[in-house]
């Protein structure tokens, strides 16, 4: 493992309308995919600057290549058909948006609300065929990130836990007789791509893993499962498991692993509610990930006794800053709440982060892109003050 990233963010910002703008064109056939890697690469040189700029500690692309923030795998694996995944989804606070428009900012207009530009087709996620990997779904980003990134680099990536929403009874079951037959082929897939990350000297590799809090904290959401025949305990347990199976076999030295978990980020709604209590002493305690990011921007989040059962040596980076709301947090209070968590974590294995992406799907949350660099700028500066 490598040192620690005090400032981090989990990685998606928020698209230029230029970008959303190429993305619709080439959905309609109006604009070839070289044309089309020509408008991401400018941007993603831009939105690097503006992370160099707020002082962060670890650069991503935002995502930027992506329509939201796990359609890299789907696109890239073979047996995977539309239809509806399994659970409801019932969407919380936020504001209505306006429609999709190929109108609104730039990203030298900082003041500018965000763009609302529909990202393309909705992806193929619900498991009807053996999934095999046709092609790296992370190569490009990471082979641009290491030419072009001013400093340490993040990639991410979903887990393969997320994808069981798609094993669907009556498609997928007719494939893989189990949800764990199903799993494994998923996890082989996933080591697989950060296999050749690790390999190809990427520093910081996230693995965006939602399905803790997404699903199994919130009690309304727990019920939910169990109607449907799906034991939240066990599948914790077999989450972990999942996670755990990404890095088994993969050198530690010079990579740092990081594991992200949310409530849902969506145009600034959010899905579930609910502190870590249910998950932590399991999760915490056996997950082998270098850094925990979790969120802890609203009481949504709970309190931080949870993190008493984070494994020794484990970094816990606290989403303490909304990248859903245009509110910049007070940094007395951010400095106050670091040093309370410090009081179950040693101040040395914690950083600060914004709670989840500005942008986990193309259109991206209710803030401008002022919001979004003060946001930063304010997750670096507190960095800065409280560990040097």
């Amino acid at each position: 493992m490598v040192s620690q990233y005090r400032a981090d963010h989990v990685g998606s910002l928020l698209r230029p309308p230029e970008l959303l703008e190429a993305r619709v064109a080439h959905a309609d056939g109006r604009l070839s995919a070289d044309d089309l890697r020509e408008v991401e690469d400018r941007a993603v040189l831009s939105i690097l600057q503006v992370q160099r700029e707020a002082g962060v500690d670890v650069f991503s692309d935002g995502e930027y290549r992506r329509a939201m923030w796990l359609t890299g795998l789907p696109d890239a694996v073979d047996g995977f058909v539309e239809g509806r995944q399994v659970g409801a989804r019932r969407w919380r606070g936020g504001e209505p948006r306006p429609a999709p428009t190929a109108s609104g900012p730039t990203a030298s207009e900082p003041g500018s609300a965000a763009p609302q530009i529909a990202p393309g087709p909705t992806p193929k996620m619900v498991i009807g065929g053996k999934l095999r990997a046709t092609r790296p779904f992370t190569g490009i980003e990471a082979s641009f990130l290491a030419e072009s990134a001013p400093g340490p680099y993040k990639v991410t990536m979903p887990s393969p836990t997320w994808f069981m929403h798609g094993y669907v009874p009556g498609v997928s079951d007719a494939v893989y007789p189990t949800r764990a037959e199903a799993l494994d082929d998923l996890v082989t897939i996933v080591r697989d791509e950060i296999r050749r990350l690790v390999e190809a000297g990427v520093p910081y590799i996230q693995v965006d893993s939602i399905v803790y809090v997404f699903d199994y904290t919130d009690p309304e959401r727990r019920r939910e499962w169990e109607e449907m025949g799906v034991d939240p305990d066990r599948a914790i347990d077999e989450a972990i498991a999942a996670d755990n199976a990404l890095l088994g076999g993969l050198p530690r030295d010079g990579v740092h692993f990081g594991l992200h978990m949310c409530r849902g980020n969506l145009m600034s709604r959010w899905h579930a509610e609910g502190g870590y209590d249910l998950v932590a002493e399991r999760a915490f305690g056996s997950l082998l990930f270098d850094s925990l990011l979790l969120e802890y921007d609203s009481d949504r989040a709970g309190g931080f006794e949870p993190l008493r059962h984070v494994r020794d040596g484990t970094n816990v980076v606290l989403g303490l800053v909304s990248s859903k709301m245009a509110a910049l947090e007070a940094p007395d209070d951010l400095r106050r709440r670091i040093a309370e968590a410090a009081r179950y974590v040693p101040s040395e294995n914690l950083a600060i982060s914004p709670q989840c992406g500005f942008a986990s799907v193309a259109a991206g949350n209710a803030i401008s892109w002022d919001d979004q660099r003060r946001k930063l700028e304010l997750v670096a500066e507190t960095a800065r003050q409280v560990w040097g």
